[in-house]
């Protein structure tokens, strides 16, 4: 027996704009579910088999390095292109690895300060 991953749930300050621009990176489909007691946005992707990106509002900040991200690989465009787009949406640096060995990756920061990786284009 093996369990699918289902959603992969971020906590938020702000939920519904976390979501927005997670959209805006994905493209996956926005709702807000009105669940009682846990009300939540969550992206839901046009592939089958893919996890759901879920936000749900929390008081506490972020405060220390995530143990788990995301490693985004660009469908159709270069990884500079996408590296440029994802910061003019309000993404940030923080560490340039591309030139580094081992390299070819971008760690980079959502507006709530969450790591991910941008990756090298898939083939």
């Amino acid at each position: 027996m093996t369990s699918a991953v289902l959603n992969v749930t971020f906590d938020a300050h702000d939920a519904e704009s976390l979501a927005r621009f997670w959209e805006r990176v994905t493209g996956y489909a926005i709702a807000f579910e009105d669940q009682p007691g846990n009300p939540f946005w969550v992206l839901t992707p046009n592939e089958p088999n893919l996890p759901r990106l879920v936000f749900v509002t929390v008081p506490e900040t972020k405060s220390i390095k995530n143990r788990v991200h995301l490693d985004l690989a660009p469908n159709d465009r270069t990884q500079e292109a996408e590296v440029s787009r994802l910061l003019s949406l309000g993404a940030s640096i923080l560490d340039d690895r591309r030139a580094s060995a081992p390299g070819g990756w971008v760690v980079m920061a959502d507006p709530e300060g969450n790591e991910f990786c941008v990756e090298q284009q898939m083939e």
